[in-house]
């Protein structure tokens, strides 16, 4: 039996979100917690890959049980088990039954990312967004942003030697609100992202905020497909996967 978790956790104290050997990260820490309910590994396959201090508003995770009473049974309960033995960095929202085929990867329609920053120093955010120098034009930001809607290349935004197979991707909304206070947040849509993209993308629009590249030169980063043309990637504390969507016919009512 297949079942998706919903979940979402600060990525502060993480090497970043997939298992890897030289750190912690959520999947090890959840794989973990898994293990001590059911008795047996449970391998976790994720909606995403976020990289280390990049947090998750929602996230999404498939992984499969044996279709049996004990199973079920032990399911019943597990989100209330799993909140009491992982870190408070981690929370689960819902566990629940999908088709066999469901992959919380692959069938992902969109996605979207949020970017936070501060232009003043504040304890409160210090893990949870970056801080910037006041005085970024952010309605320059806004008319640059607005050239990454569309299914286009952004292999200027792509982390150099990744084994993905293309990079298109259909960009749906990218926009930069403030919200007071010196708040302003970036909210970027699309049916997949990249390595790294949302942060070369913030990183490049940072460069256009601060008057050093124009919303024409933006235009010529994106056709470029080279990464060495775009900005350099922002910091990872300020980013934020908010919402992950999927096809209503993968779940089991």
């Amino acid at each position: 039996m297949r079942y998706f978790i919903r979940f979402a956790y600060d990525g502060t104290a993480f090497h970043g979100s997939q298992r890897q050997p030289n750190g912690i990260t959520v999947q090890e820490t959840m794989e973990q917690a898994l293990a001590m309910i059911f008795r047996e590994e449970i391998p976790l396959t994720f909606a995403g890959r976020t990289d280390a201090g990049v947090h998750a508003r929602e996230m999404f995770a498939h992984f499969d049980l044996p279709d049996n009473d004990n199973s079920k049974f032990l399911i019943l309960n597990s989100k209330f088990r799993l909140n009491g033995i992982l870190p408070n960095s981690i929370a689960i929202f819902d566990i629940y039954p999908v088709k066999d085929d469901a992959h919380a990867r692959f069938d992902a329609v969109r996605r979207t990312y949020e970017y936070h920053v501060v232009d003043h120093k504040n304890p409160f955010l210090c893990t949870q967004a970056t801080r910037i120098r006041p005085g970024l034009d952010f309605a320059a930001m806004n008319e640059a942003a607005q050239l990454l809607i569309g299914k286009q290349d952004f292999a200027s935004f792509c982390r150099t030697n990744t084994d993905v197979k293309t990079t298109i991707c259909d960009l749906t909304h990218a926009e930069w609100k403030e919200l007071g206070n010196g708040h302003a947040v970036f909210t970027i849509a699309a049916d997949r992202f990249l390595r790294n993209m949302v942060r070369a993308v913030v990183g490049t629009l940072f460069e256009v905020g601060r008057g050093k590249m124009t919303k024409e030169q933006f235009a010529e980063v994106i056709t470029q497909h080279n990464r060495c043309a775009a900005g350099d990637s922002a910091p990872a504390e300020g980013l934020f996967l908010t919402h992950v969507e999927y096809p209503e016919d993968i779940y089991i009512r």
